[in-house]
């Protein structure tokens, strides 16, 4: 087995292993292992021990993981092991409901949940049952959020959920300036609903038309321009919200003929029709790297076995799993969407030598990504040939071309907890820091990082001293540490030194070889302006990002990821 850092233990002890009635820990990681790879191969037919042993190799040495749920609840009576789920929620008090108490069933079991709320009539809008007036969707979103802060996923941790509104809508100054208010929404991603048209009216400086949902007539004519500079500046003061390209993203629905997708998962990588799940699962690209006597390169022999191992394993999720509600099993099981994804992407290149903010990265980035679409195609070709295609294959765009077992086969999720159990990177994102501390993962406790790599390399160079401990604990970075060469710091740049347009450019290269969509996050400096977040939110519109995410550092009172505070070493930094 492949070695556990003591902050993979803390959390897999915290959240994944099985405990006994008396709460005491009931298994091992290599039992956690086992367990899913034995349930993961009750779905074949054929060699199941085989695909028992290949699943197990491949979560043992970390270089694939699922998605949390698959983790948690593989093996257990009604376990639910997807982590996406869009819920629609239509016009009515009963929808809203029903939806709302769907979305906690789905978060106590793990998973997370996207909704659109424009289907719902404004703000002060009159009921249909009597003289009254409608709360509107940001009304009812806080009561969602309030719920969610109540279920906690599988009983380990609050609920996730995306909450959009399409840029028509006439509350939509509402939703967009909901989370200025402290503590609003703390269990919500939000993010614009954004059509080209809209787009073209802020660039020609037109006037644009909210439509009221129940009546579809005109509510209010508003200058383009004040939408699109008041998202910028909340962007720019809370990091919400962010903005959710929905032509983009139909343009490359699977499945038109079934619907329209008007919402994702909370993280945005997967856009889902109503009542789909989808299972994720990300390779450790750090660990397909071999090393050469004084160079080391990708090894895409390994890359292509574990690929193809990775989504039979995904698929057999689908099969295996265990459905909440017959509306999801039903759609789920008729598309069979999966995702495929990387995390250790900042390493690998590390490893290779390759700084994140040069071309060099972004040629590799394309080259691999289109790599493990291909790969990952040619194996649910043969999947379907061996048990049979999506059912609703006749009416996605893969017909009259491949015949496919999964409607989709890739994404490129956040990989939160299951980076830190594989001891890598977070998905495609460089270094957030060269030391940082984790907080609010695990209760109260904090986790230090301190990357693994950069260690190595400074004790190579003979440069690994308390001096440079204490600089990287102190600022994160080694930017002006005088005794390290030019070319080492380019290596070991961290997020926030690296211009926003490389972090666009690496969101842009893997989403053009991803069927689904790309999670990433631009972390940017304290010191960034609204202009720079316009243009970032622009340029991902040109660049045709399904999505985008910005963060702005400082801009909440609380995040996951922090600074390593050397003035309070001792207690949280040892």
């Amino acid at each position: 087995m492949a070695a556990l850092t003591k902050n993979a233990k803390e959390i897999l002890n915290d959240r994944y292993l099985l405990r006994d009635r008396n709460g005491i820990i009931a298994e091992t990681p290599k039992q956690l292992f086992k367990r899913v790879s034995k349930f993961l191969a009750s779905a074949e037919i054929n060699h199941k021990s085989v695909w028992e042993k290949r699943f197990f190799n491949l979560m043992n040495m970390l270089d694939f993981l699922p998605n949390s749920p698959t983790l948690m609840n593989a093996g257990l009576p009604k376990g639910q092991l997807s982590a996406c789920f869009v819920l629609p929620i239509n016009d009515s008090l009963k929808s809203i409901f029903t939806t709302l108490k769907n979305a906690a069933l789905i978060h106590q079991s793990g998973g997370g949940t996207g909704f659109n709320f424009s289907r719902l009539r404004p703000k002060n809008d009159k009921t249909s049952s009597n003289q009254g007036t409608s709360s509107g969707p940001v009304a009812f979103m806080k009561i969602y959020d309030t719920a969610t802060e109540n279920v906690k996923q599988g009983g380990k941790r609050r609920g996730a959920n995306m909450g959009i509104l399409n840029i028509n809508h006439p509350d939509i100054e509402d939703f967009i300036t909901a989370k200025s208010i402290k503590n609003e929404l703390r269990n919500f991603n939000i993010s614009v609903g954004i059509t080209n048209d809209f787009m073209e009216a802020v660039k020609n400086d037109k006037v644009w038309k909210l439509i009221n949902p129940r009546t579809m007539k005109i509510e209010k004519r508003i200058k383009a321009r004040f939408l699109w500079d008041l998202i910028v500046d909340e962007a720019w003061k809370t990091g919400d919200p962010g903005l959710v390209f929905l032509d983009t993203i139909n343009e490359h629905n699977p499945t038109p003929k079934i619907g329209k997708i008007e919402s994702t998962n909370p993280c945005g990588e997967v856009p889902l029709l109503d009542y789909e799940s989808c299972n994720l699962g990300s390779i450790n690209l750090s660990n397909m790297v071999v090393a050469k006597e004084n160079d080391a390169e990708t090894d895409w022999d390994k890359l292509a076995s574990t690929i193809e191992i990775a989504v039979r394993f995904l698929d057999n999720v689908i099969s295996v799993n265990y459905y909440l509600l017959p509306q999801i099993k039903s759609i789920t099981q008729r598309n069979r969407k999966i995702g495929l994804g990387v995390m250790g992407w900042a390493e690998m290149l590390i490893k290779l030598g390759i700084p994140y903010a040069s071309i060099e990265a972004l040629d590799l980035g394309k080259k691999l990504m289109l790599f493990i679409k291909e790969k990952s195609y040619k194996t649910s070709k043969k999947l379907a040939l061996e048990k049979e295609m999506f059912p609703e294959w006749k009416n996605s765009r893969h017909y009259h071309g491949n015949p496919l077992r999964n409607a989709t086969c890739n994404s490129i999720a956040p990989t939160g907890t299951i980076s830190v159990i594989a001891d890598t990177s977070y998905s495609i994102e460089p270094l957030f820091a060269l030391a940082y501390k984790r907080t609010g993962i695990l209760g109260n406790k904090t986790q230090l990082e301190m990357n693994k790599l950069f260690m190595a390399k400074m004790k190579s160079l003979g440069l690994w001293n308390t001096a440079l401990k204490k600089f990287i604990y102190k600022n994160g970075s080694v930017k002006n540490y005088g005794a390290i060469p030019d070319e080492v710091k380019k290596l070991f740049e961290i997020s926030m030194e690296i211009p926003w347009k490389y972090h666009l450019l690496h969101q842009k290269a893997f989403q053009e070889f991803t069927d689904n969509a790309v999670s990433k996050t631009i972390n940017l400096p304290e010191n960034t302006s609204s202009e720079e977040i316009a243009e970032i939110y622009w340029t991902a519109w040109e660049y045709q990002l399904k999505g985008i995410t910005i963060y702005r550092y400082g801009s909440k009172e609380t995040q996951v990821l922090q600074r390593c505070d050397f003035n309070n070493l001792s207690k949280d930094c040892q």
